[in-house]
């Protein structure tokens, strides 16, 4: 008799994202998992392929919910500076109301890249990117309309905020205060602002 699956498969990535999101891939047990997701060890390597392949799958609907998400809504503002900032505020607030201080899952997984097969680091480095991605085109727009200095180098520039918003959730997991992440912030978008007369 063929296998079938007697369980909510998207309900269990999402159960699954949660562990791997607080403990980390080495820390996430199969244990951990299979309680989480109230599945069996033959369902889930039968659905999933196995404890990487969930990983996987856990990292990317994450990427999709939150980074591409948020990215496409601040894009669609049409207002370069509003959005850079915009993606500041909007991961301040939720570094800090983040209770548990689990992080950004995306970027909790490049700082243990090294322990990851190639597939994992290829799809944080692509979310990375994407994201550096953002800030750049956000600046050629802004200057394109006389918004943004044009003197400011845009791909450095973007990299530069990159780099702050990996800071910013990284040192808001304990280390710095809001008021403390929002001056980091605020110092990054200055170099965007066009100098007073």
């Amino acid at each position: 008799m063929p296998w079938e699956k007697a369980f909510d498969e998207e309900a269990a990535v999402d159960c699954a994202m949660q562990v791997f999101w607080e403990k980390g891939y080495g820390n996430a047990s199969m244990a951990d998992l299979l309680a989480a997701t109230g599945v069996t060890r033959g369902s889930l390597y039968n659905a999933f392929g196995g404890k990487h392949q969930l990983f996987i799958r856990s990292l990317t609907k994450y990427d999709q919910e939150n980074r591409r998400q948020v990215l496409g809504e601040l894009e669609a503002l049409d207002d370069p500076r509003a959005a850079i900032s915009g993606l500041f505020d909007s991961v301040i607030a939720e570094t800090t109301e983040d209770k548990q201080r689990k992080g950004c899952f995306l970027i909790n997984t490049a700082l243990e890249i090294l322990q990851h097969e190639k597939d994992v680091s290829e799809l944080v480095t692509k979310g990375l990117r994407e994201t550096e991605g953002f800030f750049r085109r956000c600046i050629e727009v802004g200057q394109a309309r006389d918004e943004i200095p044009s003197h400011i180098n845009a791909e450095a520039t973007a990299k530069t905020f990159m780099a702050t918003l990996v800071a910013v959730r990284v040192l808001g997991r304990g280390v710095f205060s809001q008021d403390e992440l929002v001056t980091v912030a605020r110092q990054a978008t200055r170099l965007i602002e066009r100098e007073e007369p």
